[in-house]
């Protein structure tokens, strides 16, 4: 069975945007965890613009399913994941400003560094993941790395499924064979949503773990809208009966 992997990130994102603690981080990731889901992710990047370095301490008492912490391993992120020690680091190459992930691992280029990172967080029990395109020469060099999984950039099969093109999902039934046979647990990310999940689930064998966000926390604000909107417009029509 997939399980999913909530990312709050947007959840920090409102917060910040007003000040104080509205909406509690905390409290929605416990929430998310009653519901059903199996696992919490944070990215958190250098300046804190959602996700606060502290928010990962605060998760960590928290987190009762899987905890994955997402982020390029600069040395400040490598010394907050090896002290938070979440269940699983993905890493992820963003350069510092950028908005979302926009690319996977050269790991070919990077296997070195890899090695090096992936083998310090290992260390200390703390599984691993690499954030990969679906070139398959990059997949076998990522099993040389160390790492336990990959965690497949799906942007671009989201893009040509919202095209009908549903052909897009082959490259990624090809890696994650691949990656199957190499030894490597999969999971996936970026732009799964509703529209597109089952579907992908369904091409995709051996697949771990999905981690969503920007489309859950989308998605979870439209379709409780009524009910919120109806919710205010009963408790305004009891005070005026009153």
């Amino acid at each position: 069975m997939t399980k999913l992997s909530v990312n709050v990130n947007k959840i920090a994102t409102l917060r910040n945007s007003r000040g104080g603690n509205v909406p509690n981080l905390v409290k929605v990731a416990s929430d998310i965890e009653r519901f059903g889901a199996e696992g919490i992710t944070i990215h958190p990047r250098p300046d804190e613009r959602h996700i606060r370095y502290q928010d990962a301490y605060d998760l960590k008492e928290i987190v009762a399913t899987e905890y994955n912490i997402e982020g390029n391993p600069i040395e400040k992120f490598m010394q907050l994941v090896l002290a938070v020690k979440p269940t699983q680091v993905t890493l992820v190459p963003d350069s510092v400003a950028q908005i979302t992930s926009n690319a996977g691992w050269d790991t070919i280029t990077h296997q070195s560094y890899l090695q090096e990172v992936i083998a310090e967080f290992k260390n200390v029990g703390i599984r691993t993941s690499i954030f990969i395109g679906t070139d398959l020469k990059l997949i076998e060099a990522a099993a040389k790395t160390g790492t336990d999984r990959i965690e497949l950039y799906t942007e671009e099969f989201a893009t040509q499924f919202e095209l009908g093109n549903k052909d897009a999902v082959k490259p990624y039934t090809e890696a994650a064979l691949l990656a199957h046979e190499l030894g490597l647990g999969i999971n996936a990310g970026h732009d799964l949503s509703l529209e597109n999940i089952q579907f992908f689930k369904e091409h995709i064998p051996n697949l771990a773990e999905v981690s969503i966000g920007h489309a859950l926390i989308s998605e979870s604000l439209y379709l409780g809208l009524e009910n919120v909107v109806n919710m205010y417009l009963h408790k305004l029509k009891v005070r005026n009966e009153k």
